[in-house]
């Protein structure tokens, strides 16, 4: 036995002294730089891109090593889309419907108005047809896109005053993420497109009446209770909206064998860890908002209602005069049909009698 476990240390002593060694060591040192749309202080959303290159150097023993960079570091946070498809950082981290103004069809890479849920999105992304389309239109930025997190079905903002019909919308300065603007637009709204860093204040100075962000873990983290009472639910603009990874194409075809599979692992791991912390982390902090006297409504049914209209007629008009938006929303679309034809079963059911029930 002595002898043959010499033998066999010095077979893979002879093996590392000719430099076969197992891939990984073999590899060149690859350094790379992120840009994140999102402040540190969100440590949920913003952590997605630190889970990620801690999980590529994990995997690589440290030899592909990616730095981190919050909004406004290296670029603006609605920048990174230009940044990446320009090759002055290998990658970005950030939400795709922030780039509706080069096109609207970025918007379906993220959420759209009374889309997909984030489970039905990630069915879509990884064997339906959703990232093979966002990746041939991405293509055209110079971009490969990764999954890189889900926040969940949205709350649906704060507000100053009480919204109890659709005329209360009319006139209302409201931060609104992206496309969503569009269809808001058509009620009357006055819509604002502004980083998260930016909100409270613009909040609290009046600039802005209302503000939507995520949900009660990060919108507690940024105040806005302090200075809007009314909390709404849901965010029928983001039913399940995921957060990419934006890679420049060359930087990604440059990389070996190894460290593209990396890439591939440790963004679907930073896609799935980031939905679990938020939905761990969102009920303790809506009970604490409710503690402070925030008032949790939901949007009446007359508003979800003539939101509805306003975005299927946004989406009648945009598969006529756009393409690109034509090809990837018919596909989702239809994805989308099926996903609610199957969660009105076993899922919605459960769902409804656990909510109705005392624990």
């Amino acid at each position: 036995m002595q002898r043959r476990s010499l033998i066999q240390r010095a077979g893979i002593a002879g093996v590392l002294a000719t430099g076969i060694a197992p891939a990984v060591h073999a590899q060149a040192a690859v350094r790379w730089r992120l840009a994140s749309s999102f402040p540190k202080p969100l440590d949920t959303i913003y952590g997605g891109a630190e889970v990620f290159a801690k999980k590529i150097s994990d995997m690589s023993a440290g030899k592909f090593q990616i730095s981190v960079h919050a909004g406004g570091e290296l670029m603006p946070p609605f920048g990174v889309v230009d940044g990446v498809q320009q090759g002055s950082v290998e990658m970005g981290h950030t939400v795709p419907y922030y780039y509706f103004g080069k096109n609207d069809a970025f918007a379906i890479g993220a959420a759209i108005p009374f889309g997909m849920n984030s489970r039905q999105m990630s069915a879509w992304m990884f064997e339906g047809n959703g990232r093979k389309l966002m990746n041939e239109f991405y293509a055209k930025y110079n971009i490969v896109s990764f999954p890189g997190g889900n926040t969940g079905t949205q709350m649906g903002g704060w507000f100053r005053k009480e919204i109890k019909t659709v005329a209360d919308l009319k006139g209302l300065k409201f931060r609104i993420g992206g496309f969503a603007g569009k269809v808001v637009e058509r009620l009357g709204v006055v819509p604002q497109n502004l980083p998260g860093g930016e909100l409270y204040a613009a909040l609290e100075k009046g600039t802005i009446d209302a503000v939507e962000w995520v949900g009660p873990y990060d919108d507690q983290k940024l105040g806005f209770n302090k200075v809007a009472p009314f909390y709404y639910y849901p965010g029928w603009w983001e039913g399940g909206p995921e957060v990419d990874f934006f890679v420049n194409d060359k930087a990604f075809a440059a990389l070996p064998a190894e460290y593209k599979a990396m890439v591939e692992v440790a963004a679907s791991h930073a896609h799935m860890d980031m939905q679990a912390k938020y939905d761990a982390r969102n009920p303790t902090a809506l009970k604490q908002l409710v503690g402070a006297k925030t008032k949790v409504l939901p949007f009446p049914k007359a508003v979800l209602d003539a939101s509805f209209k306003a975005s299927m007629e946004l989406y009648a008009e945009l598969a006529v005069s756009n393409p690109e938006w034509k090809k990837i929303y018919s596909d989702y679309r239809a994805f989308q049909k099926d996903q609610i034809l199957w969660f009105r079963f076993a899922e919605s059911r459960f769902d409804e009698y656990m909510q109705s029930v005392t624990l």
